[in-house]
């Protein structure tokens, strides 16, 4: 992680774990994107070389992935009454749901990242509102 104090802040949804491009001491924020990226993908990306010298490649891999994982989510929080109904006590439906509503918020965060981070790799400089 760097140190908060000494860098510009991202836009809203920005990676913590990542400097924005812009950020004062930091040499190659692309190194920390790639690693956090990485993160966010299947264990298996790690060693496809073309993905991890590709920033470009790797985001936009990752974006597809994440919208997968949402997709899912959502489908289980559709059928999840009818699909467990006979197979867990009625008792747990509420943990269940809590769970898919905590997934659903943090691959929504995590969307947001990926898209900032391929924005900022597309060359796009974020400028500070007001």
């Amino acid at each position: 992680m760097f140190d908060r104090g000494r860098r510009r802040h991202g836009p809203p949804g920005w990676p913590q774990e990542v400097p924005p491009p812009d950020a004062e001491d930091v040499e190659d924020w692309r190194a920390d994107a790639v690693a956090w990226l990485l993160d966010q993908a299947p264990p298996e990306f790690r060693g496809y070389r073309v993905v991890r010298h590709h920033p470009v490649l790797l985001a936009w891999l990752v974006a597809h992935h994440v919208a997968a994982q949402h997709e899912a989510v959502r489908r289980a929080t559709g059928t999840a009454r009818r699909d467990l109904a006979h197979r867990l006590p009625p008792e747990v439906a509420p943990a269940v749901f809590d769970v898919l509503e905590r997934e659903d918020l943090r691959l929504r965060r995590v969307a947001r990242a990926v898209d900032l981070l391929q924005q900022a790799l597309d060359g796009t400089r974020f400028v500070p509102r007001l």
